[in-house]
């Protein structure tokens, strides 16, 4: 089994994803890539002098490290065991899920099932687009402080909740829901005790970080957040001391728009305006997407080795948007009308990155990807299941993408109270090229 990274960690930082491996009976490989396993930051190894991208190492971390990981991790497991493994596997989230989808497309011979969460897929353009909320109160000069955004996110949930028939704060049907903020502008919310309004500039961020990311004249850059999606511990952070309120941009964002796009350790990104940005977009685009972006739809060579692949992505992810990777598998189907046969993707309503949220999380996901392998069954659904948050526990089937849950009748936390209808999604998009 090999096991990814997070953010810029090429390897996971902690010892617990490998002895998940070891406790599932597997040999269990992952790699540093090269350089300190410090998933928020680049900045001890993305230059090799001011204006030079270490190249070679960001290209290790991209994919070469990972083609030598399964290599020698399976000319180790042999030389142990005397025997080829029968299977190999690998198992990751974000960094690890883009990880994941790069094996599948550049290297397909090298497992024989992928399981790939929240994928940090379409890198050079979601990477700057994590920084579009930043932009806009930079813009504004105005920071909302966190309150008021979680009370507009609040009512966002609260306008699109039972769209699925229950109402249990979880956005079950984003394929129906659509939520104008600007509605809220000058109406009174509680902030902490405290009876506050609903400011132009807070429903501004809101809208923005929603929409996601635009160009100058406007047009559609990349994808934005989900309404359920906690913007003040992501993308829209800002720090406030005695009622005086700076941004906190998204450090993986913020350090691959300064060290690798402007290769300057000391750039200041709030002097970017709309038409730099619109530069540095570009810029990211047109010097990495060969290198890192893991966006290529081809997955013949994947298929006709025999792999097979799941994605899934929780729909209040806070920090990748959840539209990225349904856009990516779009584009595969576009051209395998018969994707489903070796490649499907599921969304995890209520479930934030990788994990945590009020939803349930698709906790065996490489169960299901192992018995689709190894005998045959395709799963039709991901069986899901919430943390105890309340003290009581969700459990729901989460459905093949672009199915979304639809309640049915009898106790809400019971999978079988609900079922898979076809979307709708295209009434009101979030967002779209």
């Amino acid at each position: 089994m090999g096991v990814g990274g997070g953010g810029y960690s090429t390897g996971p930082t902690s010892d617990s994803p490998l002895a998940n491996g070891l406790s599932l009976g597997y040999s269990v490989a992952t790699t540093d890539g090269g350089h300190e396993l410090v998933s928020p930051t680049a900045a001890t190894w993305a230059l090799n002098s001011p204006g030079n991208v270490n190249t070679y190492l960001l290209q290790d971390f991209a994919s070469v490290a990972l083609k030598d990981m399964a290599v020698i991790g399976k000319a180790v497991t042999e030389s142990f065991y005397q025997k080829a493994p029968a299977y190999s596997y690998w198992n990751g989230c974000s960094t690890g899920g883009r990880q994941g989808l790069m094996m599948a497309q550049r290297y397909p011979d090298e497992y024989d099932g992928i399981l790939a969460g929240a994928p940090a897929i379409n890198w050079a353009s979601f990477i700057v687009a994590e920084y579009w909320p930043q932009l806009i109160m930079n813009l504004m000069k105005s920071y909302p402080p966190a309150c008021e955004l979680n009370a507009i996110t609040a009512a966002a949930v609260a306008a699109c909740d039972a769209l699925d028939g229950v109402a249990d704060g979880i956005i079950s049907r984003p394929d129906l829901c659509y939520f104008e903020p600007g509605s809220l502008t000058g109406q009174s919310f509680d902030c902490k005790g405290v009876l506050s309004t609903f400011s132009n500039a807070g429903t501004t961020l809101a809208q923005a970080a929603w929409t996601g990311a635009r160009s100058t004249n406007d047009s559609f850059l990349w994808y934005g957040l989900s309404y359920g999606a906690n913007l003040t511990t992501g993308l829209a952070v800002t720090t406030c001391t005695n009622g005086t309120c700076t941004g906190r941009p998204f450090p993986i964002s913020s350090d691959w728009i300064s060290l690798f796009v402007q290769k300057n350790t000391s750039f200041d990104l709030t002097t970017l305006t709309r038409s730099t940005y619109d530069d540095v977009f570009h810029a990211s685009k047109q010097q990495f997407t060969s290198i890192i972006d893991t966006a290529d739809p081809d997955l013949s060579s994947f298929r006709d080795a025999g792999g097979k692949v799941i994605t899934w992505h929780g729909l209040s992810d806070n920090v990748i948007f959840p539209e990225g990777t349904a856009d990516y598998f779009k584009r595969v189907k576009a051209m395998d009308p018969d994707v489903e046969s070796y490649y499907r993707h599921f969304r995890a309503p209520g479930v934030e990155h990788c994990r945590s949220g009020l939803g349930p999380y698709p906790k065996t996901a490489f169960e299901s990807l192992v018995q689709w392998v190894e005998k045959g069954i395709a799963p039709e659904v991901l069986a899901g299941e919430s943390l105890p948050l309340d003290g009581s526990v969700i459990q729901r089937n989460l459905c093949m993408y672009p199915q979304d849950l639809f309640y049915t009748g009898g106790d809400p936390n019971v999978a079988s109270s609900f079922r898979c209808l076809n979307s709708k999604a295209g009434t009101k998009a979030l967002g779209s090229a």
